[in-house]
């Protein structure tokens, strides 16, 4: 029984070969006590593990993957990302256990200390180089394999018979114990793993594609030993031997296109730079990242690297964030803002307090949540798993009936043998098992890149399928920030006029007299120094300026001071009936102009609804703000619904509502009140600068704050949902096309068959071209970027937790 708080962890697993031997792994981590959920990747090399720590711990999971029969050298994050958490001193223990441990909301996406990479004393391993090593090591054994297959062949019946080779086996062998003698090399080298790979599939009581080729290989090997043992009958090492060389061939073209698959995971490990330049008393020294703590100054250099999260303490200059949000322009940087690790400063010198370092940081969580994006089975997979099975089953079954078959039809047993053998091979679902998992890794390495984070491969398949997008309003088609949007004067300048009300305003800490004060800033107006600065509660504010009394607020505070609106109270009117915030100025008794206050739309905004038209998306905005100003914006963004002056409590709710009607809705939010409507929405995707709740309940996280980037999620989902389905098609069709082939079932009639080593060719063939397939996602044509301008390029990109 659960007793602690679940955490997630991500390990780098070797000798993950084949996509059909993920559910060993799984079945066998998931049996042990305290882990509640495991999901492999052979494309990624990892595993992703939800336990309890107060049952298991990182150490035990790596031990029992090593006693599962793969190598498990730690977490996949390197040190300069996320160190490893220190060891606790005496009497620390509890406290450290819970120190880094999220709130238990949905333990399936939180995070936790990865310190398996101290205890297994190793360093620097992530899925990347565990592919390439596993890259390396397949060619390895196919230039084994073919090295001894070709003299093999060439001292068989075929390369007597056919080819015509006439020299004879030396040391006076007979030809079979010496192809006996070169087969050993293929069988107990290149082939292991097959054996290896069976056993373990058995022993975790289940079947997978290690079992069949094993099953190929090995029949006809053993086959041919008996005979030579006995000394009498046809043998075919050379069958055996090329059909190991074919699959060792076809799995090293397929991991080499699973690497491809998993790049952006790769780009994103390499971002963060592995030393530090830190300040300490005085002193400038150069660190590795993993020893910079919380509270360090560092010293980031034009064109360095932010080795870590942090706040900038001294110096302006320009950080380009797009390796890391997505966005395309540099944002201006000054003291107090937030910088993050892996962004590069472009211009000045920076001196930055270290806020975030390890695991928290924004890098970190990024790499962490794609990660088991990636390792997360869409709904389609899981399918695709329990197929895969019993496909194997029934591979070894019609193996078996064509062994049969053939020998009672009077074909003899080579012949018999042979065609089984085609058939064991040329069923393996190989295909199968990559069809939806590369193409998740894919999907969800393209979102990454443009700053777009799918935090399972279920929230990527449902994307696909989604014909409404609810859009919360301010902060999220809104910047959330009133500014001024008109101005209307009356006998005097309007530079005049913005002088003497800002001014009044500048005493002020209401919102709206903050956009008065930044639109006089912004045009280059002087302000001048207000007395007698008063409030007037519901009303307004008047002060002195320059010896005018001037009088800033509503249409009461005229009222009260008895001063006539004249030919200015139907632009007010006007203004207010068209949904901006309408502020009437008085200069010494006498009103002289209307300023107009409105939360404008992001730059964005009309760009991203025209993209979800054209995908033939409605799109509802959902408002507690009044109808006027919530059709204002409709209106300017070409909006086709307005559900306005809702209670954030009843947000979700009206979500509910579009799904009773049949919609499919994602629920576009920002804030702690979008929270309930995001979970309550087929899928929620959060606006990366809204607060850490709406994060943590979404499905997607959108970096870059940008609206236009919720479109760009939906194409992804329809790209990779459009290649599962090719994939699979692809899988299920060649398996029933070929294996009545492979059976002989078209020699009699046509004359057409398949030898084992074709049908090793074209198994691995297709596997090959499901990978590519995926692979060819990345051409997926997306919306362009429109960088941002103003002070919305400054925004603080709060970083992406997995809650």
């Amino acid at each position: 029984m659960a007793t602690g708080a679940p955490r997630t962890t991500v390990l780098d697993v070797r000798g993950l070969h084949w996509a059909t031997s993920e559910p060993i792994l799984e079945k066998a981590l998931t049996s042990r006590p305290g882990v509640l959920d495991a999901r492999a990747s052979a494309i990624a090399q990892t595993v992703t593990v939800t336990y309890d720590d107060e049952l298991t711990s990182d150490a035990e999971l790596a031990a029992w993957i090593t006693e599962c029969g793969y190598h498990c050298s730690g977490r996949s994050v390197p040190d300069h990302i996320c160190p490893p958490t220190p060891e606790p001193t005496p009497g620390e223990e509890h406290h450290h256990a819970h120190q880094h441990a999220p709130a238990p909301v949905d333990h399936a996406h939180e995070h936790a200390p990865r310190d398996a990479q101290e205890v297994m004393g190793h360093g620097g391993h992530h899925g990347g180089g565990s592919m390439q090593d596993m890259v390396r090591d397949m060619r390895n054994r196919f230039l084994v394999a073919l090295a001894f297959s070709i003299p093999i062949t060439l001292w068989s019946p075929i390369g007597r018979e056919l080819i015509g080779f006439g020299v004879p086996a030396p040391f006076g062998l007979r030809d079979d114990v010496f192809a006996l003698i070169l087969s050993l090399p293929v069988i107990f080298y290149s082939a292991w793993i097959f054996v290896d790979g069976a056993y373990r599939a058995l022993r975790a009581r289940t079947l997978d594609m290690m079992v069949l080729v094993a099953v190929a290989i090995g029949t006809g090997w053993l086959y041919s030993l008996g005979i030579t043992l006995t000394g009498g009958g046809e043998v075919f090492y050379e069958a055996a031997t090329v059909l190991a060389s074919f699959v060792l061939l076809g799995h090293w073209f397929e991991m080499r296109a699973r690497g491809g698959a998993n790049e952006a995971v790769r780009t994103l490990l390499e971002l963060a730079p592995p030393r530090a330049v830190v300040i300490r008393d005085g002193v400038e020294l150069e660190v590795p990242t993993a020893d910079v703590v919380v509270g360090d100054l560092l010293l980031v250099r034009p064109g360095a690297k932010v080795p870590v999260d942090g706040v900038v303490a001294e110096g302006e200059s320009e950080i380009d964030e797009s390796m890391v949000t997505g966005e395309s322009m540099p944002v201006a940087k000054r003291p107090g803002d937030e910088v993050i690790g892996a962004s590069i400063n472009v211009s000045g010198t920076l001196r930055v307090t270290a806020s975030k370092v390890g695991e928290d940081t924004a890098l970190a969580q990024i790499v962490a949540m794609v990660q088991e994006a990636q390792n997360s089975k869409a709904p389609g997979q899981r399918l695709a798993d329990r197929a895969a099975f019993w496909l194997v089953l029934v591979a070894l079954v019609a193996g078996s009936l064509t062994f049969a078959v053939w020998s009672l039809s009077g074909a003899g047993v080579p012949t018999a043998l042979l065609y089984a053998i085609t058939v064991v091979v040329i069923t393996c679902p190989d295909a199968l098992g990559l069809a939806t998992p590369t193409a998740v890794m894919v999907g969800t390495g393209l979102g990454a890149r443009r700053g777009v984070l799918f935090k399972n491969a279920t929230a990527l398949e449902t994307s696909a399928r989604i014909d409404t997008v609810v859009m919360d309003k301010t902060g999220t088609l809104t910047k959330g920030e009133p500014e001024v949007t008109d101005v209307v004067v009356n006998g005097m300048a309007e530079a005049d006029l913005l002088a003497l009300v800002a001014a009044v305003e500048r005493e002020s800490e209401h919102p709206l007299a903050r956009a008065i004060v930044d639109r006089a800033a912004a045009l280059g107006v002087s302000v001048p120094n207000a007395s007698g600065f008063r409030n007037i509660a519901g009303h307004g504010a008047s002060a002195t300026v320059d010896g005018h009394r001037v009088l800033v607020g509503s249409p009461r505070l005229m009222a009260r001071e008895d001063i006539p609106l004249g030919d200015l109270a139907s632009s007010h009117e006007a203004l207010a009936a068209a949904g901006r915030t309408a502020v009437l100025a008085a200069v010494d008794g006498r009103v002289a102009g209307v300023i107009a206050v409105a939360d404008a739309p992001r730059e964005t905004s009309a760009a991203a609804v025209q993209a979800l038209h054209e995908l033939g998306v409605e799109v509802v905005m959902l408002t507690g703000d009044n109808d006027a100003t919530a059709r204002r914006i409709a209106d300017e963004l070409g909006i086709d619904t307005v559900i306005s002056e809702v209670l954030p409590g009843d947000k979700a709710a009206k979500v509910a509502e579009l799904q009773a009607a049949g919609r499919r809705v994602a629920m576009v939010g920002d804030g702690v009140n979008d929270a309930p409507a995001l979970a309550t929405a087929d899928i929620g995707v959060a606006i990366g600068a809204g607060t850490d709740v709406a994060i943590s309940t979404a499905d997607v996280v959108l970096m870059r704050s940008d609206p236009l980037d919720v479109p760009v999620a939906l194409r992804i989902g329809r790209g990779t949902l459009r290649k599962m389905r090719q994939n699979l098609g692809w899988a299920v069709g060649y398996n029933a096309l070929a294996l009545p082939v492979a059976a002989g079932a078209l020699q009699p009639s046509l004359g057409i068959s398949l030898s084992p080593e074709i049908a090793a060719l074209t198994m691995s063939g297709s596997s090959v071209i499901v990978a590519v397939n995926a692979i060819l996602l990345k051409r997926l044509r997306l919306p362009a970027p429109v960088p941002a301008a103003g002070a919305d390029d400054r925004r603080q990109v709060v970083t992406a937790s997995r809650g």
